[in-house]
């Protein structure tokens, strides 16, 4: 049985979600709390499996909660379920110890799967959600170019691109012109082109220098 506290400032809605996880037969509600600190006392009454909450609430907002919770030494996983899907409040939610996040225009049983997925202890996003951190992070991660080279080659092939000699390059790095000789020739190598100009403009066309 996974026993519940949900968290939401709307009556009606509260009402409608508490119906939904009654009819489930490995549901319990504890209590419906109607604030951020309602929400907080609940928890700390019962020690839920599980904590629904809305992010939008008076009197400590969902977030401040899933933190009070957290701080409180509870086990007590927890899903946002929120009208909130804007890139700040998702990674918010994650850095409060939310297991979960999924948006309240969900199907029930959607999000009753949410619910049982946070229980197992796994990680749940809504669709929606989904697709904003997928996006998130294609934005913020930048491959870089040539990933067969050490961080030490790269350095030396950006040098390189930027018209630096070899001279230059120990200067810079604090190594023995054999030492970026070496370097280089590795670079070639592994580059699999004929000198250090064909490398060199290898470098520039990715964005190099």
């Amino acid at each position: 049985m996974i026993r519940l506290i949900l968290a939401d400032d709307h009556p009606v809605f509260a009402r409608g979600l508490r119906a939904v996880f009654e009819a489930e037969e490995d549901c319990a509600v504890a209590e419906v709390a109607g604030s951020g600190r309602g929400a907080v006392e609940a928890a700390l009454r019962h020690a839920p499996d599980v904590a629904v909450l809305d992010i939008a609430m008076p009197d400590g907002d969902g977030l401040w909660a899933a933190a009070q919770m957290r701080s409180a030494g509870l086990s007590t996983r927890i899903l946002m379920l929120t009208m909130a899907d804007d890139d700040e409040s998702v990674f918010a939610a994650l850095r409060n110890g939310a297991s979960g996040y999924t948006l309240k225009g969900s199907h029930p049983d959607d999000i009753v799967a949410a619910v049982r997925a946070v229980a197992r202890g796994e990680a749940v996003f809504g669709a929606g959600v989904a697709g904003r951190m997928l996006r998130h992070f294609s934005r913020s991660v930048t491959v870089a170019p040539f990933p067969q080279l050490t961080e030490r080659e790269h350095e030396v092939l950006r040098l390189l691109a930027g018209g630096a000699d070899n001279t230059a390059i120990g200067r810079r790095l604090g190594v023995s012109s054999k030492t970026v000789r070496n370097h280089v020739s590795n670079v070639i190598t592994k580059l699999q082109v004929s000198d250090r100009t064909a490398a060199v403009m290898r470098a520039r066309d990715a964005g190099l220098g």
